[in-house]
């Protein structure tokens, strides 16, 4: 394949160092997977990304040595886990993440529990960092994991203060997609009205944690906190979680409060001042 040149110039009109358009070109594919909300068709990938289906085959074919791109069981496209170690990378050497994780190793010391990092990706609140307690019970989770919002603490964390940045549109077809799924599930212990949502995230709010027990993973509780930055924008959220025979779940209990504490004096250092 044949490689051309492109030459990028600055407002100032000066050249810019010299590119390759293919590269550039190809890319499109690559974002136009990461705006879809699923695997998508050849004909429906190309389309979206303004070029020929065999054009953009032959793109894929090369995607896919790479595992950047890979193909589920019905023949369409989807992110490989080449692009997640990427963009977990990016998003663990955000300043927020990294300070947090210097002081998570105190946190578990106080708190005795796994703990958890979690940022908002473009599919969601997403785990970037997991530091598990030596006496933790096994869970399902794992870095790169896209949690619920309904029904995850994490998820509330987010769904009830993501609201302060423009992120807020993006969690309600989120929101909605999981009302109609509890609801068709016949689920109890999960919201499945607008208004019950709005119960929990008002409660969420005022204790200034996510908080879920039993709810997403038998046997397993936990709290989220959020940190905030300078700018008042929801940064991170600190996740605890524990076997639910052993973990203190209670809005006033002690890991409750350390999580807040921690969350807390974390904002602060990021420029955060409570209104």
């Amino acid at each position: 394949m044949a490689y051309s040149s492109t030459t990028e110039m600055t407002p100032e009109g000066d050249k810019a160092r010299a590119g390759i358009q293919s590269v550039e070109v190809g890319f499109a594919l690559l974002d136009v997977l990461a705006q879809a909300l699923g695997p998508l068709m050849l004909r429906d990938l190309a389309s979206a990304a303004g070029m020929s289906a065999a054009k953009a085959h032959r793109y894929l074919v090369s995607f896919q040595r790479l595992n950047l791109v890979v193909q589920d069981a019905t023949a369409r496209y989807e992110l490989g886990p080449a692009t997640l170690r990427l963009g977990l990378a990016t998003l663990s050497r955000m300043d927020a993440v990294k300070l947090a994780r210097q002081r998570l190793p105190a946190l578990m010391d106080q708190t005795g529990h796994t703990l958890a990092l979690a940022v908002w990706g473009n599919r969601g609140p997403t785990l970037v960092h997991w530091q598990e307690s030596p006496s933790a019970m096994p869970v399902s989770l794992r870095l790169g994991d896209v949690m619920p919002l309904l029904s995850s603490a994490t998820g509330r964390c987010f769904a009830a203060f993501i609201g302060r940045d423009n992120s807020v549109d993006k969690a309600q077809p989120m929101i909605e997609a999981e009302l109609a799924l509890a609801r068709k599930l016949g689920r109890s212990d999960l919201p499945t009205t607008p208004a019950q949502v709005q119960q929990v995230l008002t409660e969420t709010r005022a204790q200034g944690l996510g908080r879920v027990v039993n709810v997403l993973l038998p046997g397993i509780s936990g709290f989220c906190a959020p940190v905030f930055d300078a700018d008042g924008h929801l940064a991170l959220g600190v996740v605890s979680l524990g076997s639910s025979a052993i973990f203190d779940a209670d809005w006033t209990g002690e890991v409750a409060q350390a999580l807040r504490g921690f969350a807390h004096q974390l904002s602060r250092d990021l420029g955060w001042s409570p209104a």
